[in-house]
């Protein structure tokens, strides 16, 4: 038992500390976490109520809710020009279209960013806005040219509110294997890249794993996915220690799965709160295709026991020993807090190591025992794995998982 468990291996005190934690937050966030976030009449709301109405040749669009299959099928039956056409009338909805070509929603995302950086560069500029708000307005448009810069590969946007995004390096259409990086919390468009220390950040998480597949295996096609295309929590207050942004947020991962192209097994790859909202999508992502889900600095799952999760996926976890994560109490009372540990051997994860993997987000960055397991794990290559023992190691087997 670790000095965690020992703190707080009471239940009563758990209880107690759970209590006191939830009193804290309500107090200096002035229940501001428990507001629903609220998207009508944004921009991709209103472009998507003008897709609804459109039509191509006389022919009704697909309703974007009615799943990849669908939306795949319409765009192979308009061909190539007259599909250019729907993605320079609705970029904003070509661009996070499930089903939708892969390189046609860069193209997309190209045209909404564009106009997005005119709008934000213009409200720079604004007298009409405070000077906080030019700021941010210029911050915005910075972002913006840098997803703009060179050839990238931009899979999703959206400006409404603070913003969301998701970027694939390598080639998707092709990919063998696929890697999925969730990030957690306070992770929006303008932090979904830095400049500074760039592997704390999903873009630099994501560009770290596929160099690293690169080196360790040039001859397998692979293709990594920045992934912040959902509601993260601000900060670590009650939206943080609930699961309503982690269940929303797994209805998108779960259809960004089912929409990949069919070939290539998926890996996801799980950051803080971002575990949370793997251990929620784990039962409805498709059977057969994600075949490892590898969570760090994580607070649970919402589960007591990988076998909970109902998934054929090889469950990972590692948490190093600078992460302040591990001084938080993992359990769930009322709805407040996620579960067990996932390092914890109850819990019944193969548990890898982290070595050189500094405080909470240091896990990507070249040189760590955490970026050499994860890069194994993408690739397949489970013999190479190195776990904190050997029985850490058979710990999924033991829970009846693979």
């Amino acid at each position: 038992m670790n000095l965690v468990d020992e703190r707080f291996s009471s239940p009563s005190l758990r209880a107690l500390v759970a209590l006191a934690v939830v009193f804290v937050m309500l107090a200096t966030t002035g229940w501001t976490a428990l507001r629903h976030h609220k998207g009508g009449g944004d921009a991709l709301s209103v472009a998507t109520a003008a897709w609804r109405h459109g039509s191509l040749g006389g022919r009704a669009l697909p309703d974007p809710q009615a799943g990849a299959d669908v939306v795949a099928r319409f765009f192979a039956s308009v061909g190539p020009d007259r599909a250019k056409r729907l993605a320079d009338r609705y970029p904003l909805v070509v661009g996070n279209l499930n089903g939708a070509p892969i390189a046609l929603r860069y193209q997309a995302n190209r045209r909404s960013l564009l106009t997005a950086r005119t709008q934000e560069t213009a409200r720079s500029h604004s007298r009409l806005l405070t000077a906080e708000g030019r700021r941010d307005a210029a911050q915005r448009a910075d972002r913006y040219a840098s997803l703009l810069d060179g050839k990238r590969q931009i899979l999703a946007f959206d400006p409404t509110g603070r913003g969301r995004a998701a970027e694939v390096f390598g080639d998707l259409d092709a990919a063998d294997r696929v890697s999925i990086v969730v990030p957690g919390v306070d992770t929006d468009v303008l932090s979904f890249e830095r400049d500074a220390d760039p592997t704390r950040a999903p873009v630099g998480m994501a560009r770290s794993l596929y160099d690293a597949e690169r080196a360790g295996a040039p001859d397998t096609r692979t293709a990594v996915i920045a992934w912040a295309d959902y509601t993260t929590p601000r900060g670590v207050g009650l939206d943080a220690s609930t699961g309503e942004l982690a269940e929303q947020g797994a209805v998108r991962l779960t259809a960004l799965v089912k929409a990949l192209p069919a070939r290539g097994a998926v890996s996801l790859f799980c950051h803080s709160y971002g575990s949370v909202l793997c251990g929620v999508a784990a039962p409805d992502l498709p059977s057969g295709r994600v075949s490892d889900i590898a969570v760090f600095g994580s607070p649970g799952m919402r589960v007591d026991k990988a076998a909970d999760l109902d998934t054929a996926a090889r469950v990972w976890a590692t948490r190093d020993g600078t992460d302040w994560i591990g001084d938080v109490p993992h359990l769930e009372i009322a709805g407040i807090g996620h579960g067990a540990d996932p390092v914890s051997r109850a819990f019944g994860a193969r548990v890898v190591t982290s070595a050189g993997a500094e405080g909470h987000a240091g896990y990507f960055r070249s040189g760590t025992d955490s970026l050499a397991n994860f890069t194994n794990i993408a690739l397949g290559r489970y013999p190479d794995v190195r776990c904190v023992t050997d029985s850490d190691c058979t710990a999924g087997v033991a829970q009846g998982l693979r």
